[in-house]
């Protein structure tokens, strides 16, 4: 089932629009409404992604009215807030966004069939990725995480 589609039978309305900045979404909520904010310049696979991580913010921490987040410029794997595990919101949004989209089972039984993963196979990773309708890169990460590919 897509993960547009879990989010609104979850009945979060998805409000796709042009957001300011390096604003990615955001996830608002009251007593009467539930929003995902999803910024139209991004690709469609971030797109994806930021659903998915709202949607991690809508079922994981129920306590929060308002989450905004920002696109990154740059990818670090770790950085002084997550090496002190400040952020870990943001880490279970992010890990339940990729096990949403790139569930590990799914993955497993694939790269079976491609029997191993072959980095040097031009086609495989971004086969997967559109498969999963995400990016190369959070497919490597998220092989990475699973420990397919060493970081």
């Amino acid at each position: 089932m897509p993960v547009w589609e879990i989010a609104r039978k979850n009945g979060v309305r998805i409000a796709v629009d042009s957001l300011e900045g390096d604003l990615s979404g955001f996830l608002y909520r009251d007593s009467h409404q539930k929003i995902i904010g999803v910024n139209t310049h991004h690709a469609t696979v971030r797109q994806n992604f930021t659903v998915a991580h709202e949607l991690g913010h809508f079922l994981l921490h129920d306590q929060e009215q308002l989450h905004v987040d920002r696109a990154f410029p740059t990818v670090r794997l770790r950085d002084n807030t997550s090496s002190r595990g400040e952020n870990d919101a943001e880490k279970e949004s992010n890990l339940f966004a990729a096990e949403l989209l790139m569930p590990h089972h799914f993955l497993r039984r694939e790269l079976a069939e491609y029997d191993g993963l072959d980095l040097y196979d031009d086609n495989l990773l971004p086969e997967l990725a559109a498969r999963y309708g995400v990016s190369v890169q959070a497919l490597m990460f998220r092989l990475q995480y699973l420990g397919y590919i060493e970081g």
